[in-house]
């Protein structure tokens, strides 16, 4: 099987990398994402930029081309890279100014159309990413309830009002998905209002509000972020919120489009009071969205939200066009076929080659895990030999309407050359560069 041939494989002496250890010198963490950051993949190894994208290749600053077989834009490219028909929408309302003293039509339209996919939600407002959105629907919780505290399961983002969860215990959010998020700079005043529990965990949920019923202002999860949601819980925390006037509001950030037009809690038949949308919603391009019924939302007439850039023309296009084209390409049966047969991949390999590897998530947010101590040795060793191949591979693949056959015809093959590596190395052999990060780690400048 050939595969792409590298112009150069000495990644550790590639432009990337030499630019990457520049912008540890001028910003502040290396990137503006932490789940970009190279030592989340292979330190000193993964390349770090990129020159060019176009539907599922990605080309490095050394023209080195790669089939992107692992986060995709961090989930937000579900149409692929560059995608013809969304960039020709754009590129149409740039020419005709994206911006003046009048609003756009857009932010009508896309309302519109988010509403008829989600009968429930009467009401809209934007913003242009998942964390801002997530800090916007909290405060319209707050300001609807006139109460303070907030329970929550998983991850929602940088804004104070998450983070003060770690302010006085800086372990509170370890297990919701990235261990070691530190607050400081958090006012210390939050403490006690923001507090987490497990999903996997009634009882966790009812030791967490005991006692603060007529407190809480919203309880926040993810309904789907790995595997499907529990209905059942999902019913009780719906009950629970509606007895004691709290909102329910679903971070859709993640799970948003993933499975079906829309929400994925349109799949279970469950609606909350608040959905939130990013990533997935505008296929790369910077818009979310704050879904919800007109008794909530109207609440934010109660509290000041206000924003220059949320009132753009480039983020409702894209997303209008993105929402089009998922719905009439059948995006949704596409994804979950790709992302179905990746998992497979992965378990036909390892059942192979006798590796003890997990395979978890939906089929559109796929991941899978060597466990055990050397689990993030097996999981580097993974990224940069398949890079070596021709691969962004990682322990997450999340598919695009972009990926073929062929592309997975391809990874196939070059899963089973590294398999059969880690089935014939000893692990202390694996690697000559540092472990992949698994968490949050505050970054030297060399």
């Amino acid at each position: 099987m050939k595969f792409f041939r590298k112009k150069d494989n000495n990644f550790k002496s590639g432009k990337g990398q030499k630019l990457y250890h520049k912008a540890k010198k001028m910003i502040p963490g290396g990137t503006q994402l932490l789940s970009k950051r190279p030592e989340m993949f292979a330190p000193e190894i993964w390349p770090a930029y990129y020159s060019k994208a176009k539907g599922s290749k990605v080309w490095d600053l050394n023209g080195n081309k790669y089939i992107d077989m692992s986060i995709m834009g961090i989930g937000a490219n579900i149409l692929g890279y560059a995608d013809p028909d969304v960039d020709k929408a754009v590129k149409k309302v740039i020419d005709m100014s994206i911006s003046s003293s009048l609003n756009c039509p857009e932010e009508v339209e896309l309302a519109s159309l988010l509403t008829n996919l989600h009968p429930w939600a009467k009401m809209v407002r934007y913003a242009r990413s998942g964390g801002e959105a997530m800090a916007l629907a909290v405060r319209i919780a707050r300001a609807h309830t006139k109460r303070d505290i907030v329970l929550f399961s998983g991850y929602h983002g940088w804004e104070d009002w998450y983070l003060s969860s770690n302010v006085g215990n800086n372990s509170a959010l370890d297990g919701q998905l990235m261990d070691g998020l530190n607050p400081s700079g958090v006012p210390r005043s939050l403490k006690g209002t923001s507090l987490p529990f497990f999903l996997d965990d009634i009882d966790d949920f009812y030791n967490n509000f005991k006692g603060l019923e007529n407190k809480i202002a919203a309880i926040i999860i993810e309904p789907a972020r790995g595997n499907e949601a529990p209905k059942e819980l999902l019913n009780k925390l719906k009950n629970i919120s509606k007895d004691i006037g709290s909102v329910l509001i679903f971070d859709e950030i993640t799970s948003g489009f993933r499975m079906c037009a829309g929400g994925i809690h349109l799949r279970y038949g469950i609606n909350p009071d608040i959905a939130v949308f990013a990533k997935s919603l505008a296929n790369g391009y910077a818009m979310s969205a704050i879904l919800g019924t007109e008794n909530v939302m109207d609440s934010a007439q109660n509290t000041f939200i206000s924003s220059t850039n949320w009132t753009e023309r480039i983020g409702p296009t894209a997303a209008i066009a993105t929402i089009n084209k998922y719905i009439n390409k059948d995006v949704a049966t596409h994804i979950i076929d790709i992302g179905k047969k990746t998992q497979d991949i992965w378990k036909e390999k390892s059942d192979k080659y006798h590796l003890d590897l997990k395979v978890s998530g939906i089929p559109t947010l796929g991941a899978m895990a060597f466990p055990g101590k050397d689990s993030q040795i097996l999981n580097t060793f993974f990224v940069i030999e398949m890079l070596k191949l021709g691969f962004l591979g990682f322990r997450q693949f999340k598919p695009s309407y972009a990926h073929s056959n062929k592309d997975l015809k391809l990874y196939s093959n070059a899963v089973d050359l590294v398999f059969e590596k880690i089935s014939k190395t000893s692990t202390k052999d694996l690697l000559k560069s540092p472990v992949a990060h698994s968490g949050f780690f505050r970054l030297t400048k060399e």
